[in-house]
């Protein structure tokens, strides 16, 4: 049989059989070894997965095979040192929720994710959330940040979860695809899932039933079904980002305004720090690249931590 995770508790899987839409509460066949990538998670949601039900427990089963991922969006492991974490595997896009108030978003943060999210093809929109919050000069500042980034590929949206602003767009971002919504603890990524997702008590009462008790963890995804066909892949609040497979001489690869430029730097690996001829670096001096957006590579290429 095939199916997709739906959610993990670590040793238990929600599988969802493509087939039928029937829940199948599955454990893994082994060990499972992802080829080239060190991961605390062997299986992440979004996985496409083949596996076999179990006569003698009912919805019960066994996976036994893990499709290639078409792309995932990766982070370092919280718990464990020198392995990654996949928090969600085959996705049409990504909306990242931000707040420029109660908590800030930092630009090292938004940046690595967009990173990370580029580096396997992964469409993003930022979610620029809590606008009931803004007063004026928020206002004001939450357009600047929203033309630099859809100046470079980034397009925004301004919502308010709480009173409804920007909701239905968000709405109808999401249809017919395979999304993962993200972003720091506190930006009301919950309270915007509830407006989008009215029923969610239902299936969060459905799904609970297959999880282990006492095993729950907030480290993992969750997949909701919005409607048929439409799917919000819930991820736990992320502290920091840190970059995983992206080497210092691709960074600039990942940054859309330094990608036009890489071919007219007057070094064929230049870095992008002090060297002469540097197009990038002509290009913040003159504007063409918005000045935190270079901070952000400066800080990525040195692995500084920026990223709260």
């Amino acid at each position: 049989m095939v199916g997709i995770v739906v959610k993990s508790t670590g040793s238990w899987y929600l599988v969802r059989d493509t087939a039928t839409g029937t829940l199948h509460r599955c454990r893994l066949r082994g060990k499972f070894k992802q080829k080239g990538l060190k991961v605390s998670n062997p299986l992440a949601v979004g996985d496409q997965v083949e596996f076999t039900v179990e006569e003698q427990t009912e919805g019960a089963g066994v996976i036994h095979h893990i499709e290639p991922r078409r792309n995932y969006i990766i982070r370092r492991s919280v718990h464990k040192t020198e392995h990654s974490h996949i928090v969600a595997a085959n996705l049409d896009q990504a909306l990242l929720v931000v707040t420029l108030v109660s908590p800030a978003t930092s630009f090292g943060f938004i940046d690595r994710f967009l990173v990370t999210a580029e580096a396997y093809s992964i469409p993003v929109t930022l979610i620029f959330n809590k606008a009931d919050l803004h007063d004026d000069d928020l206002a004001d500042y939450q357009q600047q940040i929203g033309k630099m980034y859809q100046r470079v590929g980034y397009p925004s949206l301004l919502t308010s979860a709480q009173s409804g602003v920007g909701v239905e767009e968000v709405d109808a971002l999401l249809d017919s695809k395979t999304t993962l919504l993200s972003g720091h603890s506190g930006v009301g990524k919950s309270t915007l899932i509830n407006v989008l997702v009215p029923d969610l008590d239902l299936k969060t009462a459905e799904i609970s039933q297959f999880s282990d008790k006492g095993v729950h963890t907030t480290t993992y995804a969750e997949m909701l079904e919005v409607r048929p066909g439409t799917y919000l892949i819930d991820t736990p609040g992320i502290k920091e980002l840190g970059l995983v497979d992206v080497q210092p001489g691709e960074l600039a690869h990942f940054f859309p305004e330094m990608r036009a430029l890489l071919n007219q730097c007057r070094y064929h690996n230049c870095r992008h720090v002090q060297e002469p001829g540097c197009a990038v670096i002509e290009a913040v001096e003159k504007g063409r690249i918005a000045l935190p957006r270079y901070d952000s590579y400066l800080s990525m290429l040195h692995d500084e931590d920026n990223r709260h």
